[in-house]
């Protein structure tokens, strides 16, 4: 069993940028990182990488960045993001990736919040979006340009980035022992990155990450399930993220991994078959899309190699089913397991491309039981995570011999859980970041006189200790009979049906419970031609009785397994899709309630009028 003694030891006294410089030396001619250049792919080797790190570091110190400062990145992921990130935390700086999606207003919270002194634009969309804000920016010292093309003629003190690592490289020649001097002054609890959360309950808060926290779920992970040396993986979450900042930056420079990048999330399908990483995070939405579209396949198989498939996953369904028990699986399950895996089942994860993954999660929303058994039919055991970006990730796991579908497992070792009197989970332990930025540049720890965290997370604990999230404290719905519905809950159910993109429950205060449903922009018209209609358009379906017929039914299943005022006894198909883009939806795809609920005011109000009701 893996203790926190075992995590610190394998820690050690490493900071970020000690590993790159030992991943530089002793593993130079490794690949790194895989992005695209023009049309064709770029791979630098650790070696490579770690050049550019340190030129980008010297050019950035030139620009007046240092020690304490914040520096801002606007960029899609692509190695130079990488590059300018850890060179900022060479310099004991704190870099800060903001997301694609802010709003304007969100643009100007965050610069002048931030107090940056150094902003990373990409190119002319960047430099549109962020012109407005840079008035209120007092700190700014350099705005670094990756697209020399852009115009920018009126931006203050601006760099191109192949100029700043072109001097910056001369500068390191002529001073080698500079980024020596820099690392030895970084120690494990200086600030490793800043990451802004997504504002799901509230206007986004300034978490600041330490290079100890950082590491410490690094080698967490490597220990409690162990992956091949120097693995493949795949960052395609954006770097704003919490979990893609510890799985596409931190732990391939842990492990001396390969990333390859996958800028564009359609592309995601194809990257996988291409990379067969050996290890992979999905929110919940991509592993759903996932299983319909595996779904739709095994659908249209003829009757005899459904039948096959049928079988072989019956099989690996039991054995799935024994093992989340916290059992041994049978000699002859096992041996009839092997054999249906060879033959049947592991063509379909190399379908995938994730045949090679030996450690696979989801996190950041609750997802649905049925997506993760539908995948142990298929030999995959998706680890359901929980945690905040102010626990460095991952607080809590389910692991390959301790899994429950529903609940989001055990602390992670060191890590502590407890619940408060109202049910809000309290975590304290060596992932809990080092605070809140504030605007005067202070970090103001957030936990109480014992180091316990109010996670804002409602949850219970099954017998076995297994953490089951319930809700966010602040979303509970309080109904017109005074009873507290966790509306995440209800919305999974939903979710469940192929044809249900997003669900948002209503009813604080309000007599009963309804649902505002969004179309899945690939499965609905797919589910309309397989259905012989004639329109396949999200705003036409949202009104066509076939398919508003097949919700209802799909409503009927959810309520099914909830609770008398638990049900949804209303429902409204709205004609457009949601996205961050949108505004109903964060940056990692949680609802945004607040926005919702006033966007749509009229199509809710209405569910209340009882000759409206479609159940």
């Amino acid at each position: 069993m893996v203790t926190e003694s075992d995590i610190t030891r394998a820690v050690g006294a490493w900071t970020l940028p000690r590993l790159l410089h030992r991943n530089a030396t002793e593993f130079a001619d490794l690949p790194a990182l895989t992005g695209r250049a023009g049309a064709d792919h770029l791979t630098w080797t650790w070696q490579e990488l770690g050049d550019e790190v340190l030129a980008a570091a010297h050019g950035l110190h030139t620009v007046g960045l240092g020690r304490g400062d914040r520096m801002l990145i606007v960029m899609s992921s692509r190695p130079e993001h990488w590059a300018i990130d850890f060179a900022a935390v060479q310099l004991g700086a704190i870099p800060c990736t903001t997301y694609a999606t802010l709003s304007p207003d969100q643009i100007r919270q965050v610069a002048v919040h931030s107090g940056a002194t150094v902003l990373v634009l990409e190119g002319a969309a960047e430099i549109e979006r962020w012109r407005p804000a840079l008035a209120s920016m007092e700190s700014l010292r350099a705005v670094v340009l990756l697209d020399p093309a852009a115009e920018a003629a009126d931006l203050p003190c601006v760099v191109a980035y192949a100029e700043l690592v072109a001097q910056g490289g001369e500068l390191r020649r002529r001073h080698p022992e500079r980024a020596s001097k820099w690392t030895d002054a970084i120690g494990q609890d200086d600030p490793l990155a800043l990451i802004y959360t997504s504002g799901t309950t509230g206007d986004p808060k300034g978490v600041v990450l330490s290079h100890r926290g950082a590491l410490y779920q690094c080698a967490a992970q490597e220990l409690v399930n162990a992956g091949p040396d120097h693995p493949r993986l795949i960052a395609y979450l954006p770097l704003a993220h919490v979990a893609e900042r510890v799985l596409g930056m931190y732990l391939p420079v842990y492990t001396a991994g390969h990333v390859t990048i996958c800028p564009d999330p359609a592309q995601l399908p194809s990257t996988l078959i291409a990379v067969r990483p050996e290890g992979f995070f999905g929110v919940p939405r991509v592993w759903e899309k996932f299983a319909a579209a595996l779904q739709g396949m095994l659908a249209a198989l003829d009757e005899p190699r459904r039948a096959a498939v049928d079988a072989a996953r019956e099989t690996a369904g039991r054995a799935y089913r024994i093992r989340s028990g916290g059992d041994a699986v049978p000699p002859d399950l096992a041996a009839a397991l092997a054999e249906a895996d060879a033959r049947v089942l592991r063509p379909l994860r190399e379908q995938l491309g994730l045949v090679d993954a030996v450690r696979l999660g989801s996190g950041a929303a609750p997802i649905p039981a049925e997506v993760l058994e539908f995948f142990g039919s298929l030999g995959l055991t998706i680890m359901e995570v929980w945690g905040l970006s102010e626990t460095t990730g991952a607080a809590t796991s389910t692991y390959p011999d301790r899994y429950r579908p529903g609940t989001v497992g055990l602390p992670v070792p060191g890590m502590e859980v407890r619940l408060a009197a109202d049910g809000e989970i309290e975590v304290r332990g060596p992932l809990v970041f080092l605070g809140y930025l504030q605007p005067d540049g202070r970090i103001e720890s957030a936990v109480d006189a014992e180091g316990w965290l109010a996670t804002g997370d409602v949850g219970t604990f099954d017998p076995d200790g297994m953490l089951r999230i319930t809700d966010r404290k602040k979303e509970l719905i309080i109904t017109a009979s005074g009873k507290n519905i966790a509306p995440s809950r209800v919305e999974s159910l939903l979710r469940a049906h192929p044809l249900i993109g997003y669900a948002a429950v209503i009813g604080d205060r309000r007599p009963y419970l309804t649902a505002l449903l969004v179309l899945d922009e690939e499965a609905a018209p797919a589910w309309a031609k397989a259905h012989g209609l004639s329109v396949t358009g999200i705003k036409e379906l949202a009104a066509e009785p076939h398919l508003l017929k097949e919700l209802a039914t799909a409503v009927e299943r959810a309520n099914a397994a909830l609770s008398r005022p638990e049900q949804i006894k209303a429902f409204h198909v709205l004609d457009r899709p949601w996205g961050p883009q949108t505004g109903e939806l964060t940056p990692k795809l949680s609802l945004k309630r607040r926005v919702i609920e006033q966007r749509y005011a009229a199509e809710i109000d209405a569910l209340y009028a009882p000759a409206d009701n479609p159940l």
